[in-house]
């Protein structure tokens, strides 16, 4: 992972005022100390965080110092943005026509959607209200919205309803988004529905793929969906740490690069 990058990954850690620690940074990126310390400190005199003893905390609604700083270094939104837009048209090519896909709520799959080829044919099935938006008038599509009750900032369904609709439906490849992709954690999400709903869509799909941007490499949420060797794919827009690289080569997961 270039500088750059690992700079706007420890940028999105921290914005809306998270901390960071410097081990456990180090420990993330596979690289020194020292290195991440360096890090900060470009951080801090862009405006991004205030370093601490030990780490560093996030300044809310943080803004670069100068004008210039944009330049070398985007705002988190920038980056899952481009990431996420990367990430869809790298997931878009696993897609083969006439299959059935689990489509997740998310910005990746979102942009996924977005990356079809017109020549596609098959059936979407999807929780998310702009997933079936993007897909809704082409007409050899099929598209299958769960229904439950609509999530007011990612406009998903979820609930009850949106879980019970996946316990009862089957498809060829599902396309999950992620919160949390650790070595050892494994494939995790900090919100209970979240991660049962995820981890349903993904027993019931044959082939299975999560689309990973760079705040969920090397992350640990709260709630366990499966373990690396139950995926068949993760789709990222930047190589993962050096750790979970080499967890998922162990487990047989393919990582594609976006």
């Amino acid at each position: 992972m270039l500088a750059a990058e690992r700079r706007l990954a420890i940028a999105e850690a921290i914005s809306g005022g998270a901390a960071v620690h410097t081990d456990r940074l180090a420990r993330r990126f596979d690289v020194s100390v020292e290195t991440i310390r360096r890090d900060l400190l470009v951080l801090e005199r862009d405006g991004w965080l205030k370093r601490v003893h030990g780490g560093a905390t996030g300044l809310d609604q943080a803004r670069p110092a100068d004008p210039l700083a944009a330049r070398r270094i985007r705002s988190p939104r920038m980056l899952r943005t481009q990431g996420s837009r990367a990430i869809g048209i790298a997931a878009a090519r696993l897609v083969r026509p006439g299959q059935t896909v689990l489509l997740d709520a998310g910005a990746a799959t979102t942009e996924l959607a977005r990356a079809l080829p017109p020549s596609f044919h098959g059936v979407v099935v999807t929780a998310s209200l702009p997933v079936a938006a993007e897909l809704a008038g082409r007409p050899s599509v099929t598209v299958v919205l769960s229904g439950g009750r609509i999530r007011a900032g990612d406009l998903a369904c979820a609930g009850a309803r949106a879980w019970s609709f996946f316990e009862d439906t089957y498809a060829d490849v599902a396309f999950l988004g992620a919160s949390g992709l650790d070595a050892g954690a494994g494939y995790t999400d900090p919100i209970l529905d979240d991660a049962n709903l995820r981890r349903t869509m993904l027993a019931h799909a044959i082939q299975s793929y999560v689309l990973a941007e760079i705040s969920a490499l090397g992350t640990v949420a709260a709630h366990r969906i499966a373990g690396l060797t139950q995926l068949s794919g993760v789709v990222s827009a930047v190589a993962p740490p050096a750790e979970l690289t080499a967890a998922l080569h162990a487990a047989g997961t393919e990582l594609v690069l976006a």
